[in-house]
């Protein structure tokens, strides 16, 4: 099972999250570039860090939202968006190239992550320009996303991912984070969770029914309180329960 992290969402001189401690932790990190968080030099410390730690890198696409942390969702047009991803991944290989990573994979971010589950107009512009810049590049995405469905369509490998430490809905989509039970912050909770669906490939939603969940990966939040000891606390309860960390892509 692979494990992945929210990592270089910092900018300029304020920082989000521990992420020299969480890169040891994790096997695949999905690297802000530039628009909802991250600049070039914390890009450039953190390609260096999964480079030398051998944890695959994730072009961790998102609005151009500074101020909301890419969380607000946004109208754009197909143009819009489709130069807003692609000038997001150029950034982001650009700099892993020079230290010797590479971008392994997309995760969109936040906002539009949730928004390309069910909008085809979006979800379309964001796999349009990944195929523009690399026909084979893998995605990682909400299972039954329009997302994932177009990106398989036109040959990308799909992964699908699963969350930790986000409550899900009765029908398979995310709480949204201004509502309750948005976040779960119970440590224990969270590493029953992940081996639940490490092993047995489902998870409980906020009303209490079960969900049948694919997941190729489990993310959990760097930005999350006290992330760094739930990250850990997560590996070391899946590597009890004989569940291999490896890499997806």
């Amino acid at each position: 099972m692979d494990l992945n992290a929210d990592l270089g969402e910092g900018l300029g001189s304020w920082t989000m999250g521990d992420d020299a401690a969480i890169f040891r932790l994790v096997s695949s990190a999905n690297v802000a570039c530039g628009f909802h968080a991250g600049d070039p030099v914390t890009m450039l410390d953190s390609c260096r860090a999964a480079f030398e730690l051998d944890v695959r890198v994730g072009a961790h696409v998102g609005y151009r939202d500074l101020h909301g942390f890419g969380r607000r969702s946004m109208d754009m047009s197909f143009d819009e968006l489709y130069g807003d991803v692609l000038y997001q991944l150029g950034a982001l290989d650009g700099i892993a190239h020079a230290v010797g990573a590479s971008v392994d994979y997309v995760k969109p971010h936040g906002a539009l992550y949730n928004r390309i589950v069910h909008d085809t107009d979006q979800a379309e512009a964001v796999v349009a320009a990944i195929q523009a810049y690399d026909p084979g590049l893998p995605v990682l995405g909400l299972p039954g996303s329009a997302f994932l469905r177009l990106a398989g369509e036109v040959g990308h490998p799909v992964f699908h991912e699963a969350f930790v430490d986000r409550g899900y809905q009765p029908d398979g989509t995310l709480v949204p984070r201004s509502q309750e039970g948005a976040v779960v912050h119970d440590a224990g909770k969270v590493v029953e969770r992940a081996v639940r669906l490490a092993t047995r490939g489902e998870l409980e939603a906020v009303d209490g029914s079960v969900l049948r969940v694919r997941a190729d990966s489990l993310c959990i939040h760097g930005d999350t309180p006290g992330a760094v000891e739930l990250a850990a606390a997560v590996r070391r309860g899946l590597e009890e329960a004989d569940v291999e960390i490896a890499p997806f892509a």
